[in-house]
């Protein structure tokens, strides 16, 4: 019987060398693919740098108050008679604002007057006698005295009659009004509260270290809640010589012009005191701004490859940061994606601000 060989056919070989080198391929080659497949480039969007003007301004916040604010009060005693103003009324200094009851008063005034007419009648007639030496100089004096108390009775009956008057003492708003008409007042009372609103102020308080950048007559900056698309122009008018113990600041005071009515006191205000200005300088957004530990950094992107790079910031304002060292005029910094980004990573620009 012939034996069957355990070797396999001559022709068989060829076929096994190429099953081995597809397996082989399969199995040990799969690492070496992947590694050659292309990272995938992060979409980002990208802005200019640019030159242009930046002011360096101090920032804070305050509440608006009003450069001129006045109590009116009771001088006298009374019942409220009646009111001519109302809350929101505009006023001039020396206007009537409320009578107290009267009458009374303008009687005290009759009585007072008649009695010091005829105390200056007796005068008169004391004067005339005693030169000639009919009276002695005792009772001379005793009338001019008693015309005296009489001229203090009137002005004090006449000065009583006119603070029955309730008069604005300065021009302005009325902003409060506690009384009625029949209220018992007693001096002392509030009675009414005008407000001046065409000069406003607010106080900033200003760390020591900051105050030497600050002077009198820097433009300021104001803007409020209530006109978020707006910005009014202001002024520094006093800055407070003395440092606050406590606190380590500085009060200054920056005035703002209300001409047209939109401010108003009680508003909760951020302002910006303009103090220095650089011209023709290096801008960048600042969204395209890290900041860690202190230290500043962009992506900037360049043929398809995106690569960090440590900046120097200056001036800032609301959107903007001046650049001092790090970058060149034309780069292309991320704006939006930076967080998929690292350095030497790919980066596609789908977008580029203008």
């Amino acid at each position: 019987m012939q034996a069957f060989s355990a070797q396999p056919p001559v022709f068989a070989l060829p076929a096994l060398a190429l099953s081995l080198g597809l397996l082989l391929s399969a199995c040990g080659g799969a690492p070496e693919a992947k590694e050659a497949e292309a990272e995938p480039a992060v979409p980002v969007a990208v802005a200019a740098v640019s030159r242009g003007d930046i002011d360096a301004a101090y920032r804070g916040t305050a509440t608006i108050q009003a450069h001129a604010q006045a109590a009116v009060v009771a001088k006298i005693s009374g019942i409220v008679e009646s009111i001519r103003v109302e809350e929101g009324d505009a006023v001039v200094a020396g206007q009537t604002l409320a009578q107290l009851e009267s009458e009374r008063l303008t009687l005290e005034v009759d009585r007072a007057r008649a009695q010091f007419l005829q105390l200056q009648s007796d005068y008169t007639r004391a004067e005339r006698v005693y030169g000639q030496k009919l009276i002695s100089r005792e009772q001379f004096d005793r009338s001019r005295f008693e015309l005296d108390v009489a001229k203090a009775a009137l002005d004090l009956a006449e000065l009583n009659l006119r603070e029955s008057t309730i008069v604005a003492p300065i021009d302005g708003v009325i902003s409060a009004r506690p009384i009625k008409v029949g209220h018992t007042v007693q001096v002392g009372n509030a009675l009414f509260e005008i407000t001046q609103l065409d000069a406003l102020e607010a106080h900033l308080h200003v760390p020591e270290r900051e105050i030497h950048k600050l002077a009198p007559d820097q433009a300021a900056v104001v803007r409020v809640d209530a006109w978020p698309e707006a910005q009014f122009e202001g002024r520094v008018a006093r800055i407070n010589p003395v440092v606050d113990a406590g606190s380590g600041t500085v009060k200054v005071t920056v005035a703002m012009n209300n001409s047209d009515g939109r401010l108003r006191p009680g508003m909760f205000g951020r302002l910006q005191v303009q103090y220095d200005r650089r011209e023709a300088a290096l801008l960048i957004p600042k969204d395209a701004v890290l900041i860690e530990d202190a230290s500043a950094s962009v992506f900037t992107v360049a043929e398809g490859k995106a690569s960090r790079r440590n900046v120097r910031l200056g001036y800032s304002n609301d959107w903007q940061y001046e650049v001092l060292e790090g970058l060149n005029e034309g780069e292309q910094v991320v704006t939006t994606g930076r967080a998929s980004l690292k350095d030497g990573a790919p980066a596609e620009i789908v977008e580029t601000a203008s």
